[in-house]
């Protein structure tokens, strides 16, 4: 169970007490598994260079020093050292997960250990999952409020929007890590609703070309396996969304011998698809084929009730986009969830008409509610640029109006070439006249802001 830094058992049903405003300095599952997660934070400190270089470039002068920065990400061993990271570079962190199943209790374990507020644990409830946003909002024993946001999903975000909009004035900004959570942001951006400035992290290329397409070309198959234990070699599998995302899905799937439809709505990601030598099907008929089911696309509503009753016998469906939505759990539960069987933690089994559907982790992010995400040197790519963002609104947030934002070219092309040497990889250098004769510095950027990777 969820313990207090008192080591007292939470109580689960007491609402009031989830409510409470007392000052705990954190909750996780099990504080006893924090050595276990200092380990593999060390190891995964070797195969995060970018932060640990950002670390020893920007520690001496503390450009954090001063922000309080609410946090809301998976609470993985990867985003341990992000959060440690901020912290070496003079911030005050507290820090929430995004996901009710994403949570690693042993690196949440080793944060709370290292007298970080973390408030997180595998398998909370809708309920519990909003309490431990919500600590994260006033710091210490004094509650002063945060004044930074770090985001993925938009939670946190519309939480201090729409519940503590007392505390807006006292924001810098906030940086956005996911594809669904950017497009909160320009929906607020749109509408009129979004009152500071905010970095999309997102659409850094050294996040989505490389955390959403490489991260899920090695996190999506290992997820299915640790959760199933399926072979893949020869089975159909359908991926919904042919985005980075979809993209890398694909290839996973395709890397492990299975044979990959694409279902897509966009011309250009169908082509994509059909040119990589994919089969592109409308859902409807793909289902009928899949022995494995992907979603990918960032949407609602993908697989539904028709899909669910065309599907085969000890079918798979699962998601890797961030929200729950693009399966229609609500419609599986409501007229079949008196058949769910619990076959081990986040893997169910549904009778639905006589065939058994196997659905992963609730319809919710299969990655990390059945494996453990990314692994740890794609997401320092993605986490450099979230720490660059966090010291560019600190320091720099006079000089940006409300709205949405990405980094500059010269930071995405120096996030990559923080993790050049890790790889072995050796750059030639321009010549003055070749510089010129392209358009660009010897030192770059090298390509223009148009410029699609």
């Amino acid at each position: 169970m969820p313990a207090q830094i008192e080591n007292q058992s939470f109580n689960y049903t007491i609402m009031s007490e989830i409510k409470s405003e007392k000052y705990v300095k954190f909750k996780v599952k099990d504080i006893s598994l924090a050595e276990w997660g200092r380990k593999e934070i060390k190891l995964a400190e070797a195969e995060m260079p970018g932060l640990m270089a950002i670390r020893e470039e920007y520690g001496p002068s503390q450009p954090l020093k001063g922000a309080r920065i609410a946090g809301c990400l998976h609470m993985t061993i990867q985003t341990a050292v992000l959060i440690e990271t901020l912290a070496a570079l003079g911030a005050e962190v507290t820090w929430s997960s995004c996901n009710i199943f994403s949570t690693q209790d042993h690196a949440a374990a080793a944060i709370a250990a290292a007298g970080i507020s973390v408030y997180a644990w595998k398998g909370m409830t809708a309920e519990e999952f909003d309490w431990c946003i919500e600590q994260t909002l006033f710091f210490g024993e004094e509650r002063k409020p945060l004044n930074m946001i770090l985001d993925d999903g938009g939670d946190l975000t519309n939480m201090v929007f729409d519940n503590y909009p007392e505390l807006i004035a006292g924001i810098k900004g906030l940086s956005e890590e996911t594809t669904t959570g950017v497009h909160r942001l320009y929906e607020r951006m749109k509408n009129g609703t979004l009152p500071m400035p905010a970095i999309n992290v997102n659409d850094s290329v050294t996040k989505s070309k490389f955390d959403n397409k490489y991260g899920c070309k090695e996190s999506l198959v290992d997820a299915i396996r640790r959760a199933t234990d399926i072979m893949m070699a020869g089975k159909v599998a359908v991926v919904a969304g042919y985005g980075d995302v979809g993209k890398g899905s694909a290839a996973s799937l395709r890397g492990a011998g299975a044979r990959v439809i694409v279902t897509e709505i966009d011309p250009i990601c169908a082509l994509q698809a059909a040119m990589d030598g994919f089969a592109v099907k409308r859902m409807a008929d793909a289902v009928k084929e899949a022995d494995i089911v992907v979603t990918a696309t960032g949407n609602k509503d993908i697989v539904v009730k028709e899909h669910f009753l065309a599907l085969k016998d000890k079918a798979i469906v699962c998601n890797i986009g961030h929200f729950d939505n693009e399966i229609d759990m609500a419609w599986l539960n409501k007229n079949y969830g008196h058949t769910k069987d619990v076959i081990k933690p986040q893997v169910d089994l549904y009778n639905v008409e006589g065939k058994e559907i196997i659905v992963l982790a609730e319809g919710r992010l299969v990655n990390l509610g059945c494996a453990t995400g990314h692994p740890s040197f794609v997401m320092s790519n993605s986490f450099s640029n979230q720490t660059l963002a966090q010291i560019e609104l600190w320091n720099n947030s006079k000089n940006y109006e409300p709205g949405v934002y990405v980094l500059p070219k010269h930071l995405d092309e120096k996030v990559a070439s923080l993790h050049l040497a890790k790889l072995g990889v050796e750059l030639d250098t321009l010549r003055p006249d070749q510089a010129e004769y392209i358009g660009v510095s010897v030192s770059g950027p090298f390509k223009p802001e148009y410029y699609r990777y």
